[in-house]
């Protein structure tokens, strides 16, 4: 949840910015595809990117392989999928039509939406993510061991 709240909201305002120009008025208008773009991740997370990495992870993956290559694998291949997804389904949920042009802009649009998610994931959503996680597991483990004290 907290990855994609901030992925949404960092990610698409940055590439709508990108193709826009970087404006108030841009900004405000990303805002208005935010919640609509939030689903659409959610649901190509949970039905497309999660299963479809969840099968290619253990092909990479070996056994010791540590938790920093592990995570930065998950990302690489989370973010190419959702990027390829997101280049062609982004651009029909901002201009509110379905077209060509997200396929025939594919191969501009691509790399560099893919730039943009992967170290926003890498350098912000993914660290902010990990951090909460464990202030969360410190206090849970801090009122178990207070309650069995």
């Amino acid at each position: 949840m907290i990855i994609s709240i901030i992925s949404v909201n960092t990610i698409a305002p940055i590439i709508i910015g990108l193709e826009r120009g970087f404006s108030k008025e841009v900004y405000m208008d990303s805002l208005k595809v935010i919640p609509m773009m939030w689903i659409i991740v959610v649901l190509c997370v949970k039905l497309v990117a999660g299963p479809l990495v969840g099968k290619v992870m253990p092909k990479f993956v070996g056994q010791t392989d540590g938790f920093n290559a592990r995570v930065l694998l998950n990302i690489v291949l989370n973010v190419t999928v959702l990027s390829l997804l997101l280049s062609i389904i982004g651009p029909m949920v901002g201009t509110k039509q379905i077209s060509l042009d997200p396929f025939k802009n594919f191969l501009h649009t691509w790399p560099r939406n893919f730039g943009v998610a992967f170290w926003i994931e890498l350098l912000i959503a993914q660290p902010i993510a990990r951090f909460v996680m464990k202030v969360l597991h410190s206090r849970q483990a801090g009122k178990a061991a207070s309650a069995h004290s």
